[in-house]
């Protein structure tokens, strides 16, 4: 567990704002930071199929084969504009995870 944040946080906040109050700030700050609250997720293409990253190829293949069918926008033709726009989001998502997983893979 990280506590550098914190103890940072906490100092800095008692000397800017010169008041216990804004060492208890800086604590709450330098926490989030600790938690890594504030940095950007990771990208993880497992998640985005649904799976974990010790799922076999099989796994992969019909977790994809899954989504790609509810998502392809084809299957939405008739539907409103904005559907199929949120529909083609979501299948180059898949799309895009999947190619990601072949090539960390190797395949």
């Amino acid at each position: 567990m990280r506590w550098y944040g914190k103890l940072l946080g906490f100092v800095a906040g008692w000397l800017l704002l010169r008041h216990p109050g804004g060492a208890v700030i800086g604590l709450l700050v330098g926490h989030a930071f600790d938690a890594d609250w504030l940095r950007p997720k990771k990208y993880d293409p497992y998640a985005v199929l649904g799976l974990r990253d010790d799922a076999s190829e099989g796994e992969i293949d019909r977790a994809y084969r899954r989504l790609i069918a509810q998502y392809h926008p084809d299957r939405l033709a008739g539907a409103a504009d904005e559907l199929r726009l949120q529909a083609e989001d979501k299948a180059r998502e898949i799309n895009a995870a999947y190619d990601h997983i072949r090539k960390l893979r190797g395949q």
